[in-house]
């Protein structure tokens, strides 16, 4: 499938895929959209220490976000992310967040991340571990493990596989008791497949370009 790397409207970049017309972040603004929906609206709510799963590693974008957020709070973060099909390395040099969020001196942790061994828990600082895992969303099995998960999957629209009852109840067994889950999506199917399992959800304001989103809390 053709990939092309586009700029998006706060001027950081992204993945497009035109044969999907499916982008990796918004093209309203990537950094914009990752700050509200996984950081103002997921992560803000949490103390030290915290563990989070992200559903799509894609870029690293939100995996990088969330380091310097770390190093800002000094917040102890254990971040797994997990991706089926890992980003060209290539595709990678072309990103330019570091830039775009003013953290440059931080570039050479944006490369590491994505240098990381997969399926090997790296210590990126004393303060932010990454455990990349190569995987498809279904075969995930963990147990009440994660604080806080991360689901930035492609779209209802082009993968609605992905945003499933089963995949759903598989994040549900993978969160601690009262844990969160964030997403930019705010689909009426998706908020059913939520409920279903068990989560209480509640609709938020969007990032740009979008109105509304979802977050989701596994309440016991």
């Amino acid at each position: 499938m053709k990939r092309e790397i586009i700029k998006t409207l706060d001027g950081s970049t992204t993945i497009r895929l035109p044969e999907w017309d499916e982008c990796y972040h918004s093209k309203h603004g990537a950094i914009q959209e990752a700050k509200h929906v996984f950081i103002k609206n997921g992560l803000s709510l949490f103390e030290n220490p915290i563990s989070i799963l992200e559903i799509g590693f894609g870029t690293g974008l939100n995996a990088f976000i969330t380091f310097l957020e770390s190093v800002r709070k000094d917040q102890a973060i254990d971040y797994v992310g997990v991706e089926a099909y890992p980003v060209d390395p290539k595709e990678i040099l072309e990103m330019n967040y570091a830039e775009e969020l003013e953290a440059t001196e931080y570039e050479s942790v944006f490369k590491e991340m994505h240098l990381a061994e997969w399926d090997k828990k790296t210590v990126i600082n004393s303060q932010f571990s990454l455990t990349k895992r190569k995987q498809f969303f279904h075969e995930i099995n963990d147990l009440e493990i994660f604080d806080l998960i991360y689901f930035d999957a492609f779209g209802y629209r082009v993968q609605p596989e992905l945003w499933s009852t089963e995949i759903f109840q598989k994040m549900y067994n993978s969160l601690k008791p009262n844990g969160v889950l964030v997403t930019y999506a705010a689909r009426g199917v998706v908020k059913r497949s939520m409920i279903e399992v068990g989560f209480t959800v509640e609709k938020l304001a969007g990032p740009p370009g979008k109105r509304e989103m979802f977050r989701a809390f596994k309440k016991v």
